[in-house]
């Protein structure tokens, strides 16, 4: 019952929870300053952390754990507030007197300012510091789960750190339990708020424990752990959402200092954490206490208390038959297991059969093609690329960036007379799917643990095998599209002959090309190598152009010695000819062609010039005549002398 300073006349040192109160309080405030040490130091190295490792679980951890405190905390505070009340109603302590009212201001602009003032402090003074901190700390909670929230986080290994973590967890969570004790057992008329303090202190310890477990067993396999570790923060942000809920609603409930303070950060929630769980106990003294109303009397509930069990019992029974009930997806096959026994394959529909577990579907694809890369883990999430954002790192070709899709291969190499390796990088993809017929879909369940895995371990060894005969300037040149179709001859039958019922629908080569740090040096190579068959070629041109030119020189030299041999060789045979001919002629006719080549001969000597033939042969009765006037006169070559006159001296 709550004492009424004010109606009630009674005597407080009377009430044992009176006289326990300053005790109390100062307990409380040690508590509370302890926690909120811890508390607040979680968040900041948790918040620290996070800066440079966000990917981790000791952001998550820290916050999870610090929230918890706070909650505790919070509840602590308020459980001292309530202990401080009763402390200064059982020793009140003089009034002191009242200051005088200040002067009323005289400017508008200072009455307003006095009036806000005013109203502030009244608004302070009805909700109340407790209300206020309580608020506070619960929304501190709220936003230090919220902000390490990721279901994403993997598994890591922790090693000796994790163990200490664990250590100091399982301490603190002990040091919580002794608390919990000494609450638990205090007497409700000595501490009325003490079952409360103790239900939010099993929070913290619930918190506590399951945060070392998973430190305990985290590792780089195991997901359940970090799983876990970040569904606990749920626990301390309901708590914490109750309370704020609380210390809203509790604005709206009438205060008086007179009255005893009623503890406003009590969680049903956290009354929930008993053994055995009783959740509508709590509800049903609420009621009872609160409106009067004992649902143990009403029939109806009495009813359904009786029949619950047998209802639950049919209902139990009716989904462990509809168990035997299997849908079996469109894109997708389903073998069904009778006593272990695969004893059919199903198709797309509905199937009855025998109920979990005497019968059971397990499901198998039924045409689903899928890529896989040799270089890449099954593990690893494909995460979609943005259709409106920059290119992915997958659609870079270049030979001096390393790719994620990418795997190193070691491949035969010659040198001369000599024999090496080289060291390439290559992105070979495979298209698969499950065969189509039940034989391989039963295959491809019972005797292959994991396909993809088994495709890329196949597939590693026969590039190996296959690489080993095979050289870099091949691969890039020729011997490329041959390539992927040997590989897939060797991977499907290397799958067919461990019968795993996989089908390999195609091969494809996405690159191949020397390993990134090497990519500059073989690229100057290959430049080194081109300029050295373009000098060659370019000598070899210009050689063979200078053989040309001189075949060609000697061709013409050795035409022109041929024509003039001919030539000489035609005057001649012509001058000899033309002897053989004037021999005849003078053997016939004598002295007349002796005349006559003389004649011919003079005739062509004087042929150009301007000559007039006196011959005394041509006429007997006439003498030969010259006629002048064809003739020009002759000119004198002496000039005329000039006559002398007399009496000039020459």
């Amino acid at each position: 019952m709550r004492v009424d300073l004010e109606a009630l006349e009674a005597d407080l040192d009377s009430l044992p929870r009176f006289q326990r109160a300053g005790v109390q309080a100062r307990q409380l405030r040690r508590l509370g300053i302890g926690l909120t040490v811890l508390a607040l130091s979680g968040l900041v190295l948790g918040f620290f952390v996070g800066l440079f490792a966000p990917a981790s679980i000791w952001p998550t951890l820290l916050n999870n754990n610090a929230a918890a405190l706070l909650v505790l905390v919070a509840t602590l505070q308020s459980a001292a507030g309530v202990a401080r009340w009763r402390e200064q109603a059982r020793v009140p302590g003089e009034v002191e007197p009242s200051a005088p009212a200040p002067a009323e201001p005289e400017g508008a602009y200072e009455r307003l300012l006095a009036r806000l003032d005013r109203l502030w402090r009244n608004a302070l003074a009805q909700i109340g510091p407790a209300t206020l901190w309580l608020a506070g700390w619960a929304l501190l909670a709220l936003v230090s789960v919220e902000q390490t929230w990721n279901l994403a986080l993997a598994g890591a290994s922790l090693g000796l750190s994790g163990s200490v973590a664990a250590a100091l967890g399982l301490l603190l969570a002990f040091a919580l339990l002794v608390l919990e004790r000494q609450l638990a057992q205090a007497h409700a008329a000595e501490w009325p708020e003490a079952e409360a303090l103790a239900q939010l202190v099993r929070v913290a310890i619930g918190v506590q424990v399951a945060s070392a477990l998973c430190l305990l067993f985290s590792g780089p396999q195991n997901l359940w752990p970090v799983r876990l570790l970040t569904l606990i923060g749920l626990l301390p942000a309901l708590v914490a959402a109750e309370l704020l809920l609380r210390a809203v609603l509790s604005l709206f409930s009438p205060r008086r200092d007179s009255l005893e303070p009623r503890l406003v950060a009590t969680s049903f929630i956290a009354g929930l954490l008993r053994w055995p769980p009783q959740p509508l106990l709590a509800l049903q003294d609420e009621l009872h206490n609160r409106f009067g109303i004992d649902l143990r009397q009403v029939w109806a509930f009495s009813y359904m208390r009786r029949a619950f069990a047998p209802v639950l019992l049919v209902v139990l029974a009716v989904g462990w038959l509809l168990s035997g009930v299997s849908e079996v997806p469109l894109q997708g096959r389903g073998i069904y297991e009778r006593f272990g026994k695969p004893v059919e394959v199903f198709g797309p529909g509905l199937h009855v059969g025998l109920p979990w577990p005497l019968g059971r579907v397990l499901a198998v694809e039924n045409g689903v093609v899928h890529e896989l890369a040799t270089s890449v883990d099954a593990a690893a999430p494909a995460l979609p690329d943005p259709a409106e954002g920059e290119a992915p790192a997958s659609a870079n070709r270049l030979w001096d960036a390393s790719h994620v899709n990418e795997k190193s291969q070691v491949i035969a190499s010659s040198s001369g007379d000599r024999q090496g390796f080289q060291v390439v990088n290559m992105d070979v993809r495979f298209v698969y799917r499950i065969g189509l017929s039940d034989q391989a879909a039963l295959a491809a369940t019972y005797n292959s643990a994991d396909v993809p895995t088994l495709i890329r371990s196949t597939a590693s060894r026969v590039l190996v095998h296959d690489f080993a005969s095979r050289t870099l300037d091949g691969l890039l040149g020729e011997q490329r599209t041959a390539l992927a179709d040997d590989i897939g001859r060797a991977v499907q039958a290397d799958l067919q002959r461990l019968d795993s019922g996989v089908e390999i629908l195609a091969t494809v080569v996405e690159a191949i090309h020397p390993p990134a740090g090497a990519a500059n040096a073989y690229h100057a190579v290959q430049a080194a190598q081109i300029s050295a068959q373009a000098l060659i070629s370019r000598e070899r041109g210009a050689a063979s152009e200078q053989a040309n030119q001189a075949q060609l020189q000697a061709s013409i030299v050795q035409d022109q010695a041929q024509a003039s041999a001919h030539e000489v060789q035609a005057t001649a045979r012509a001058a000899d000819l033309r002897f053989s001919a004037e021999r005849q002629a003078y053997a016939r006719a004598g002295q007349a062609f002796v005349l006559e080549q003389y004649l011919a001969q003079l005739s062509q000597g004087l042929g150009k010039a301007r000559l007039l033939v006196l011959d005394h042969r041509l006429g007997a009765n006439s003498a030969p005549t010259i006629d002048l006037r064809s003739f020009t006169p002759p000119a004198d070559p002496m000039p005329a002398r000039k006559a002398v006159q007399p009496g000039v001296t020459p």
